[in-house]
């Protein structure tokens, strides 16, 4: 599916030159290098706020935690899609918060614009809008929704972990909601070589409020502020990793869509490839299957490999079948996916010949 080696090939004299500058400084943690990675990172984006943590579940953690703390938000439901791993709903619970799962738009996989309004309410302490799949979903519409609602209180949440580069219209996603989150996991259309994450915002109270509750809570130097803190940073190695290959994220993205449209070009009667806006940066190449397990089998025959993403929604998980959570009798089209969903091979260092591999094998499966 990935072979992360090819990316430190491609950039390793650029890596190997920052890393050994950042060792040789003997700061490895909150020093320069983190700050001027965050301060392109946010330029990036489109906000004037970074706050960089140990990783993206780390960072929705914090933004949850945050936002459902101010002045007038009295609700205990966070809105989210049901279908996106897991990794919002673990923040809603850390923060004693409850999910209030909400259906898909079948040919997207992204939140539905009408089931959030839906379910938004006074209840409602915050929406969690994931980009799955590099693919955005349309924050500026929802918050009109919400508006018209009498319910433009509501804090909205960009998960922005699959979807580094991603654009709708002229905004940039991450610089749509009241805060966003990303994470820097190896395998991001921006990743590290180890774990990272980041918390964006335009708000500086917001993002001083992060900066607490990431280092213990302090307001000072061993000195608590506030409560609910804890230690999450990225360290100066990674943030000087990422600062290298931040300036390609564009033009490796270019690569990713090229990719996924090859795919396209060749599936559709068997295999449907989820639909995307223009300014989606295709994460993953994730395809509707009906008959998913002969597929698979089909590709390994082939030499390629395949995934799903994700096997099990949120509130279906066996472990978390005791936690509060809302909305699970109004999933249709994410049930409906669930057991469809595949994906095929689709980074930026592929080379020609194993796209034109897989793209053979999908001839091959829609010619059956």
């Amino acid at each position: 599916m990935n072979d992360l080696k090819r990316l430190y090939q491609r950039y390793q004299v650029e890596i190997e030159h920052a890393v050994t500058s950042t060792l040789r400084s003997g700061w490895w943690l909150n020093g320069a290098v983190g700050k001027k990675f965050a301060a392109n990172f946010s330029r990036f984006i489109g906000v004037s706020e970074c706050v960089l943590v140990a990783n993206g579940t780390d960072a929705l953690e914090l933004a949850l935690a945050v936002v459902t703390k101010r002045n007038g938000i009295r609700g205990r439901e966070v809105i989210v899609a049901a279908n996106a791993g897991g990794y919002a709903s673990c923040a809603c619970w850390h923060n004693d918060l409850i999910p209030h799962y909400v259906d898909i738009e079948p040919a997207s996989q992204l939140v539905g614009f009408q089931s959030v309004l839906k379910a938004a309410s006074a209840n409602t302490a915050a929406i969690v809008a994931t980009h799955l799949y590099g693919g955005v979903v349309d924050v500026r519409a929802i918050r009109h929704g919400l508006a018209e609602a009498g319910l433009s209180h509501i804090p909205i949440v960009e998960d922005c972990a699959q979807a580094h580069g991603a654009t709708i219209g002229s905004d940039v996603a991450g610089s749509l909601g009241d805060i966003s989150t990303f994470s820097f996991y190896p395998t991001k259309n921006l990743g590290a070589m180890g774990d990272g994450g980041a918390v964006l915002t335009s708000d500086t109270a917001t993002a001083a409020h992060v900066r607490q509750l990431q280092q213990y809570g302090w307001s000072s130097k061993y000195h608590v502020g506030v409560p609910n803190g804890r230690n999450s940073r990225m360290d100066e190695v990674q943030a000087a990793i990422l600062d290298v290959l931040l300036g390609d994220v564009d033009s490796r993205n270019q690569q990713r869509r090229g990719i996924l449209n090859q795919y396209k070009s060749v599936a559709g009667r068997r295999l449907q490839f989820l639909e995307g806006s223009d300014g989606a940066v295709a994460h993953l190449a994730v395809a509707l299957c009906d008959d998913r397990d002969a597929f698979r089998a089909f590709m390994k025959e082939r030499g390629i490999d395949t995934d799903i993403h994700y096997p099990v929604l949120d509130c279906d998980q066996v472990g978390w079948a005791d936690l509060p959570m809302k909305g699970t009798e109004n999933l249709a089209v994410s049930r409906a996916s669930v057991g469809r969903l595949c994906s095929v091979p689709c980074y930026p260092d592929m080379r020609e010949d194993e796209v034109e591999q897989v793209c053979l094998a999908l001839r091959e499966w829609e010619a059956m």
